[in-house]
């Protein structure tokens, strides 16, 4: 029988599930996610399996690098990055930083806080980071040899805003937080990944170095699952933290919004914390609607007033649907998304949902209610009616956060058009990024 000493391994299909969990407990289906992509194994990792998990989840998919320049390999990582993202099919950008003063930081603080900054400029819904169960536990050990109090015992959120960009409301992910770094070898040696290697890993003058090559071993002898342990105690550390008023009050700031006065705070949690609560519930504040779902609590546009004429699209980049607060933007590309030779076939429009839409996703499957789809990828009852779908004559073709019917995919090098559905800022969703100084 094998010791219960032995740490497990999860399978490359076991990590897919774990971040696949995650982003649906953030709600991300359908969204523009960006990559903090550094070229390391964690990174690395995280751009296969977005990459992978994207075309069914309807995810925007893009990269950022950030070179410090204080390695002499640091260009050479660049261009790793750049091979990489190529590979996947993936857009990356690079930001070049200087550090320059420090005002008494050190290198490794200075280098996180230009990566922070450049990671909280991208033009998305959130940002995802490839922080996981190693770094979670070691963060939970070494903020508390620092003295650090109940919120630093709690270490990294799967999901909040990004460190260092509460005043923009970038929000960040780590959805590998609850996947040890044993696993993410196993997982890029199965895919047969290469990755980069940063030699400042092994300096143990920097205390997560000595921490993980010194302490962490001695550590798994005597308790081969201290990493599961600390997380487990970040979480209940993180529950402690805040009551429900304050984390109410931290939830809407984080999303750039007024605080409410003690008085409606307390009647919106009221409201959102009733039994029966359910999507019927809507509490209205600072422009948008506050509804519960599943067991959370989202944020929503105002009820439509306008009528919705359908909209003919005529090859334009961008369609501008204010009625709908947004646009649709389409992108010429080849070879993936809709092939535009089979929607030359008929007029090509923009319509809401009138009932008995169906879609097919998936060749191997048959097409499915829209009601169905939507149910299984928990888009909530008031969105559903407001979404665009875009129909060549009759024939339903693409459906946002859904994706696009099987018969006009295309193939190969075809022309073809890659749609996403873009909100207007002065329309916020969950995940919509608001000025808090606008």
């Amino acid at each position: 029988m094998a010791s219960s000493r032995t740490r497990a391994r999860a399978s490359p299909e076991t990590v897919c599930d774990a971040v696949r969990a995650a982003l649906g407990r953030a709600q991300l289906r359908g969204k523009r996610v960006a990559i903090g992509l550094s070229g390391g194994i964690d990174s690395v990792v995280l751009l296969d399996v977005l990459a992978r998990l994207a075309p069914a989840l309807g995810l925007h998919l893009e990269a950022l690098h950030v070179n410090h320049r204080i390695s002499p390999n640091a260009y050479r990582w660049e261009g790793f990055c750049r091979a990489s993202c190529g590979r996947a099919g993936v857009p990356l950008t690079v930001r070049r930083v200087a550090l320059g003063a420090r005002r008494g930081k050190g290198l490794e603080a200075a280098a996180r806080d230009a990566r922070y900054a450049a990671l909280a400029a991208v033009n998305a819904d959130c940002v995802a980071l490839a922080h996981q169960l190693d770094d979670q536990a070691e963060t939970v050990l070494l903020n508390l040899l620092r003295g650090a109090g109940m919120r630093g015992a709690a270490a990294m959120p799967e999901f909040g805003v990004l460190p260092g960009a509460r005043e923009c409301g970038t929000m960040a992910i780590r959805p590998l937080l609850g996947v040890s770094r044993d696993a993410l070898v196993d997982y890029a040696r199965r895919r047969e990944l290469e990755w980069i290697e940063d030699e400042s890993n092994a300096d143990e003058r920097l205390a997560r170095n000595y921490l993980r090559r010194r302490i962490g071993p001695m550590l798994e002898e005597r308790w081969p699952r201290w990493r599961e342990a600390l997380a487990r105690a970040a979480g209940h550390f993180a529950r402690a933290a805040a009551d429900e008023r304050s984390l109410l009050r931290e939830f809407l700031s984080s999303r750039g919004m007024r605080a409410p006065s003690e008085a409606k705070l307390i009647e919106m949690l009221r409201q959102l914390s009733r039994p029966r609560a359910d999507a019927r519930t809507a509490i209205a504040h600072d422009g948008v609607v506050l509804r519960t779902w599943r067991g959370s609590v989202r944020l929503a546009r105002p009820a439509a007033t306008e009528f919705f004429e359908p909209v003919r699209w005529k090859g334009e980049a961008r369609l501008p649907l204010p009625a709908l607060g947004g646009s649709l933007l389409m992108r010429r590309r080849h070879g993936v998304g809709i092939d535009t030779d089979r929607l030359a076939e008929a007029a090509v429009v923009v319509k809401l949902r009138s009932g008995g839409e169906r879609l097919r996703l998936a060749g191997n499957r048959p097409s499915r209610t829209l009601k169905n789809l939507f149910q299984e990828a928990g888009v909530p009852p008031w969105e559903r009616d407001r979404l665009p779908l875009l129909f060549c004559g009759e024939t339903l073709v693409w459906v946002p956060g859904l994706g696009i019917d099987v018969a006009f995919r295309a193939v190969r090098q075809a022309k073809a058009v890659v749609p996403e559905w873009r909100e207007s800022a002065r329309n916020p969703l969950f995940f919509t990024r608001k000025n808090p100084a606008s």
